[in-house]
C-alpha cells in the first residue's frame, strides 16, 4: 500500500475526457424533450430546431454576421475535409502540425490531394516558427491543438492583407480562446468538445472569403457528394440555413442547443471563457507545487486551457525506456479510473507519454480541485507498484 493516503473526496463529476467532453452542469435527459424525433429533418418543425442551433452559435460564438454557419457531416474532421477538398489548389498552400490532427492534415493535401505544400513543424510542446507564414500562400492550421495541449496565442502570424485563405481547425478553441475572426475564413469545430455535446456532427463556418473561393474554384478532383458546397457555380446557401447534406441526429442537434442555451444563461462566451482559464489556473497552481509533473507545452503563453497535457518528471520515471514510460502513464490513467477519480485521462495514442485532462466551461473549477490530490495519490500508487517489479 501507498505511504500516501487515499483523498477523501472524489470530484463530483469524474468525467475529464477531451472528447466527448464533460456535459453542461446540470444536463439531464430530460432537456432534450424538444427534439424532433420520429419526423424528417427536412419537415419544417426539423429546419426550424437546424436553424435554431446555427443562430444558437452565432449568438454564443460571436460570429461575424457576415459568415455563414453550417452543420455538416464527421465532426470535426469531416468540416475541415469538407473546406480543404472544396477550396484548396489555387494558390500554395502550408501546414501548421503540432500535433496528431495537424499531421492528419498534412497526409490529407499531400498524399491524398497530392499538392506540393510546405509543412511547418514542431515537436509535441511547442508551436513552430510562425514568422514563416507566408501571406501569399493558403493556411491550413489548429488554433488549439487537442493532442499537444499547445495553442497558438493569437493570429498576429496571419497578414490582415493575406492573398490565401486561412482554413482553422477549432474544435478544442471554440468557446474557450478568442478566435480572431477578421484573420480566419474557414472555421471548424464539433459538439462533442467544449460544449459537452454528442460527436458524428462538425460546424463549418465560411468567411466571405472562403465564399468567393468556392465560387470562383472548382478542384480537379472528383468531389464526393458529402463535400459539396456548391451548384452550377454557386454557393449551395441551403446547407447554412439547416439543410443538411446528409440526415443529422436530431437529438444530437437538440443536445447541442440545450448547451448553447446554457452557454447563453451563465453569460455567453466570456464566463465560457473564464471558466475555462480558472479551470487551468487550478490545475497550474497544483503543477506549480508538485514536482513528479510538468506541462507538455512549457511556454505558458502557448498553453491550452481546454485539452491539458501533462507530463511526468520525476527522474525513476523518465529514466524507463519509452514504452515503460507509456506503460506507467497508462497504468496511472488506469488507477484513476479504477477509483472513480477522474476517466478517460490517458494521453493520445500518438503524442508523448503523459496525462491529458479536460478544461473547458463544461467542467467545473472544484473537480479540478478535488481531482489534484488523486492524482498526487496515483502517481504515488503507480510508483510503488514499480518499484515493487
Amino acid at each position: 500500500m501507498t505511504t500516501l493516503a487515499k483523498p477523501a473526496m472524489r470530484p463530483a463529476r469524474p468525467e475529464f475526457s477531451s472528447g466527448p467532453c464533460a456535459k453542461r452542469p446540470g444536463w439531464t435527459p430530460e432537456n432534450l424533450q424538444n427534439a424532433v424525433l420520429g419526423r424528417s429533418h427536412r419537415s419544417k418543425l426539423g429546419k426550424t430546431r437546424l436553424q435554431d442551433a446555427i443562430e444558437r452559435t452565432r449568438q454564443v460564438l460571436e460570429v461575424p454576421d457576415d459568415f455563414l454557419i453550417g452543420i455538416v457531416p464527421g465532426s470535426d474532421t469531416g468540416a475541415v475535409e469538407m473546406a480543404m477538398w472544396s477550396m484548396l489548389g489555387p494558390k500554395p498552400v502550408q501546414l501548421l502540425a503540432f500535433e496528431s490532427f495537424g499531421k492528419d492534415w498534412v497526409t490529407d493535401v499531400t498524399k491524398q490531394l497530392k499538392l506540393p505544400a510546405e509543412v511547418l513543424d514542431a515537436p509535441y510542446g511547442e508551436l513552430p516558427d510562425l514568422t514563416k507564414v507566408r501571406k501569399d500562400a493558403d493556411l491550413v492550421f489548429t488554433w488549439n491543438g487537442t493532442t499537444s495541449g499547445v495553442r497558438v496565442p493569437n493570429a498576429d502570424f496571419i497578414a490582415a492583407d493575406r492573398e490565401g485563405i486561412t482554413i482553422c481547425d477549432a474544435t478544442s478553441a471554440a468557446f474557450a480562446q478568442d478566435l480572431d475572426w477578421a484573420k480566419l475564413d474557414v472555421v471548424t469545430f464539433s459538439w462533442q468538445k467544449a460544449l459537452g455535446g454528442e460527436g458524428a456532427h462538425g460546424i463549418l463556418i465560411l468567411s466571405p472569403r472562403a465564399v468567393a473561393r468556392l465560387e470562383s474554384y472548382t478542384p480537379a478532383w472528383p468531389m464526393p457528394k458529402l463535400f459539396r458546397m456548391t451548384k452550377a457555380g454557386k454557393l449551395a446557401k441551403d446547407i447554412f440555413e439547416g439543410a443538411t447534406i446528409n440526415t443529422p441526429s436530431m437529438l444530437c442537434v437538440e443536445d447541442a442547443i440545450d448547451a448553447l442555451k446554457w452557454g447563453a444563461q451563465i453569460g455567453g462566451l466570456a464566463e465560457m471563457q473564464r471558466r475555462a482559464d480558472a479551470n487551468l489556473a487550478a490545475l497550474a497552481a497544483w503543477v506549480e507545487k508538485t514536482d513528479w509533473v510538468d506541462f507538455l507545452a512549457a511556454d505558458p503563453a502557448t498553453r491550452s486551457n481546454t485539452s491539458v497535457c501533462l507530463k511526468v518528471v520525476d527522474a525513476r520515471v523518465t529514466a524507463l525506456a519509452d514504452d515503460a514510460q507509456a506503460d506507467f502513464a497508462k497504468k496511472l490513467a488506469s488507477v484513476l479510473e479504477k477509483e472513480g477519480a477522474a476517466l478517460d485521462i490517458g494521453g493520445y495514442r500518438d503524442a508523448p507519454a503523459g496525462l491529458r485532462i479536460w478544461c473547458g466551461a463544461t467542467v467545473e473549477t472544484s473537480d479540478i480541485e478535488a481531482l489534484t490530490p488523486w492524482l498526487d495519490w496515483a502517481f504515488a500508487s503507480t510508483l510503488e507498484q514499480l518499484q515493487a517489479a
